[in-house]
């Protein structure tokens, strides 16, 4: 895609997030590598539900916009140059939001990795839960690094969410599948339990993700302690 049209796409993920009602207020990021060191990010203090390809910039290097544009970019930035420092073979775009079911674990401090939805199993597999750290701050950062090496969704504690992917659209389903997961067990844990997957079946899931062209780093059988 081109520049402008990838903008657009940011904007239509932005406000689809927003209606789902995963960001509220200023909440949430997204970015889109362009290049080495040449990234799209939607800017600061904007509402996902409002935005316009306006609100979109273009930040070459670390921290330089165009010249022509007099934005900064979200607060946030940081943390998604480092997902594509720690995976720049195959991390193309990062998005950040709360969504509720999601960010509910998050708060919990509870990992996602009770395999119990089978589409979870097959497309973001187990999802922990990073340390916590101060928003905006490289401890963010640092604090995801080490799950980024085979986790291609995290939980932030006491955050939100953290997805990234080959592009953008892969990234977004990413969240939507995680979200989808959360709100499941939720549920289920309402009713009183959760059936989990058999650890075989589990490793028969994990080598079908082949067969349906899904790629990433998403462990099968993992427990977090």
């Amino acid at each position: 895609m081109n520049e402008q049209a990838l903008k657009k796409q940011i904007c239509e993920i932005s406000r689809k997030m927003w209606t789902l009602g995963w960001v509220a207020s200023n909440d949430g990021n997204i970015s889109v590598k362009m290049g080495e060191e040449d990234y799209l990010v939607t800017a600061a203090g904007v509402s996902m539900g409002d935005i316009t390809e306006d609100d979109v910039i273009r930040v070459v290097g670390a921290y330089k916009t165009n010249a022509t544009v007099k934005r900064k970019p979200s607060s946030e930035f940081n943390m998604h140059v480092r997902c594509y420092m720690e995976r720049e073979e195959d991390v193309n775009a990062v998005i950040h939001a709360h969504p509720p079911g999601a960010t509910a674990f998050a708060v919990a401090g509870k990992p996602l990795d009770d395999y119990s939805l089978m589409e979870a199993v097959l497309t973001i597999g187990c999802v922990p839960v990073t340390p916590y750290a101060t928003p905006s701050t490289p401890a963010v950062g640092d604090s995801i690094a080490p799950f980024l090496k085979e986790h291609d969704v995290l939980l932030l504690k006491n955050h939100g969410a953290l997805t990234v992917g080959a592009d953008l659209q892969t990234a977004y389903s990413r969240m939507e599948t995680l979200e989808l997961w959360a709100k499941t067990i939720l549920n289920a844990a309402a009713l009183g339990w959760v059936c989990e997957i058999p650890k075989a079946e589990i490793e028969k899931l994990s080598a079908m993700r082949g067969q349906y062209g899904i790629t990433g780093r998403h462990p099968g059988y993992k427990k977090f302690k």
